[in-house]
């Protein structure tokens, strides 16, 4: 039985919350979307970006000022009023994106408080807090005004949310740290080898500098990274050969750790023409279902790429070595000859050329800007491995999309078939 309809006073209430409160929820997601994913999904995202990059390079600007005796009695005022302002404008920022954080689909099916608190345990969240927590623990505890300058270098930190360079370097030293450790132990045999043979050959003649070998690593040390101090040297004939061979070392030490950065940073350079971000790829409905630390593996799995409107993001013919899934923009597929889907925010393609090892059917045209991930055949046998649900979830949208080919081709075919016929009959009539 149905219950008795609402008055109209209460009924336009209710209405006018409903409107409210969706109101609400709508400035929240803008909100996400300015700070969280930035300009691609927003108007406003890019000023903001700007605008907060620009302010913590002059917070740092302001940091090494007041170092200067004659600008921090001067400006003293203005370097005051300039920090609060700071403080304000990256407390709010902080406040917002907490705020906002319940709009992330893998957050958003936690009570509002667990969600939150989720969000503000992640790295990027807690430098956020750590650059405007030292002005307000200064209020409450009496703290030295020059450690608390040091303290705001925190903000410096804020860089890495908008610097592809510096996501891109970190990304690196995680990939290749087996690597770099692997030439820092040889750095350290070489150094403890050099130091060694320096207390041999240099203790007799120099006992006040090469008395130990800890004492003889300063001077190993200065010599194999080619820098050479020089208020350490050796003066016997052995030593000066020693110092030779170490300096010649030193050269392919030191290049040895850097070729490994530099070649990695060049790979992730080109996999990489966008940052992603732990938000954005939380985004896409594919991966609603993951925690926190999954996300983060899969947005080391996945390459970016930009297409300008009109370039082909796929073309027919082409090896099927990758899935595809659009971050920002539409692209559209031309499935038959009259028929077009198109792809939008969260939809992914290229599946089923990867999943059957075959070359693409159809081109896939950018019609608007796109940022695409790319998720290539290595990076889905990964994910399929510890997450099988994606795969099935990828498996079945390939079929659905390759029954719904089908039947365009069956169409298209059965159109030409009716369209031979009645050629075929209006040329009978006609003799």
């Amino acid at each position: 039985m149905r219950g008795a309809p609402l008055p109209a006073p209460r009924r336009a209430e209710a209405l006018k919350a409903m409107a409210a409160q969706s109101a609400w929820r709508r400035w929240r997601r803008d909100v996400h979307d300015i700070l969280e994913v930035g300009g691609d999904a927003h108007p406003a995202g890019r000023f903001v970006n700007v605008f907060i990059v620009v302010l913590i390079f002059l917070n740092a600007f302001a940091f090494a000022a007041e170092t200067v005796d004659g600008l921090a009695v001067r400006y003293d005022p203005y370097f005051r009023a300039f920090n609060i302002f700071s403080v304000a404008v990256f407390s709010i920022e902080y406040l917002l994106r907490l705020w906002s954080a319940v709009d992330i689909p893998m957050l958003s099916r936690m009570k509002p408080w667990k969600a939150r608190l989720r969000f503000a345990l992640r790295p990027i969240m807690l430098i956020d807090l750590f650059a405007v927590l030292p002005f307000y623990f200064s209020w409450l505890v009496p703290v030295d005004l020059r450690v608390l300058r040091v303290l705001r270098l925190f903000r410096l930190l804020k860089l890495v949310r908008y610097s592809p360079a510096l996501q891109t370097l970190g990304r690196v030293v995680e990939n290749e740290y087996r690597a770099l450790l692997g030439a820092l132990l040889i750095i350290l045999v070489l150094l403890l080898f050099a130091s060694t043979a320096a207390y041999f050959l240099e203790r007799e003649a120099q006992p006040d500098k090469f008395g130990s070998v800890p004492a003889a690593a300063w001077w190993a040390l200065a010599t194999l990274t080619t820098v050479g101090y020089g208020d350490i040297v050796p003066v016997t004939p052995l030593g000066k050969m020693l110092g030779g061979v170490d300096m010649l070392l030193g050269v392919g030490m030191i290049a040895l750790p850097v070729a490994i950065i530099a070649t990695g940073f060049n790979q992730e350079s080109s996999r990489h023409q966008f940052v992603i971000t732990w938000s954005m790829v939380a985004r896409v409905p594919l991966f609603a279902t993951m925690d926190e630390s999954e996300i983060a593996e899969i947005t080391k799995l996945l390459y970016a790429r930009n297409y300008l409107p009109g370039v082909p993001i796929v073309r027919a013919g082409g090896v099927g070595d990758a899935m595809y899934l659009i971050a920002s923009g539409e692209a559209e597929v031309e499935i038959g000859r009259d028929k077009r889907v198109v792809l939008k925010d969260g939809d992914f393609f290229g599946e089923m050329a990867l999943l059957e090892r075959r070359r693409h059917k159809h081109d896939v045209v950018a019609m608007t800007k796109c940022r695409i991930y790319v998720l290539d055949a290595e990076a889905l046998s990964r994910l399929a491995r510890s997450h099988p649900e994606i795969l099935r979830h990828i498996r079945e949208v390939a079929r659905t999309r390759a029954a719904s080919g089908d039947a365009a081709q069956g169409e298209v075919r059965k159109r030409k078939t009716r369209a031979a016929s009645s050629s075929l009959r209006k040329q009978d009539a006609e003799t």
